[in-house]
């Protein structure tokens, strides 16, 4: 009775998350349409494809442009230059995530300059990337990695942070040394974290190829 209590339930809970999903994708559908017919009222009122072009002609411009060979060859280049300063920034950013949410001593030492080289805008890197790096692609990796690196340290460190003690009590009471306790209580423990400070470094990665 209470394996098919619990089966039922279990069924049940599927059920209504799966309506709630079916929900969700109707309400972001109708949203859609709302905004692409208001965009074509808009358009229509305007009447000035320069200011705002109607949502059918950029619907053709980009279905032309997605069959470009220039443009797909270009699009390659531009994403390959994203992975390039997407891994240097984890090459970066890691050691010294893991480094300063371990150590207090390193968070200390490393958190001012840090800080203050996160507020310099990344605009302002440019002319110095240029006259450090040269002309091609030394610079715009550069910048990349440069606006990459900031969330995977910050995200490492609160992944770090934010596991229990008691993760740490139970491996050193099973003779765990420094090293067993980094790599088989750390790292899992702060994946999360470390995910999601590489997807923020992926989405600023690509609004800073210049």
């Amino acid at each position: 009775m209470e394996s098919k209590a619990s089966e039922y339930r279990g069924r049940l809970k599927y059920s209504n998350i799966t309506k709630r999903n079916i929900r969700e994708r109707i309400y972001r559908l109708l949203v859609f349409i709302g905004i692409i017919g208001l965009w074509h009222y808009a358009a229509v009122r305007i009447d000035s494809p320069l200011l705002l072009p109607k949502p059918m002609e950029i619907g053709k411009a980009l279905i032309s442009s997605a069959t470009d060979p220039k443009i797909l060859l270009n699009l390659s280049i531009t994403m390959k230059r994203v992975l390039k300063g997407f891994l240097y920034a984890l090459l970066v950013g890691l050691p010294l995530g893991y480094l300063m949410g371990l150590s207090e001593l390193a968070e200390k030492l490393l958190s001012g300059i840090i800080d203050s080289v996160r507020q310099v805008p990344i605009m302002a890197w440019v002319p110095l990337t240029i006259i450090w790096l040269g002309i091609g692609d030394g610079p715009t990796l550069f910048m990349i990695a440069l606006s990459g690196v900031f969330p995977v340290i910050l995200n490492t460190i609160q992944g770090v942070r934010g596991i229990s003690k008691d993760y740490y009590n139970a491996a050193k009471s099973m003779g765990a040394g420094p090293l067993s306790i980094f790599i088989n209580v750390v790292i899992p423990a702060s994946i999360p974290d470390v995910l999601v400070g590489a997807r923020l470094a992926v989405g600023i990665g690509w609004m800073s190829v210049v």
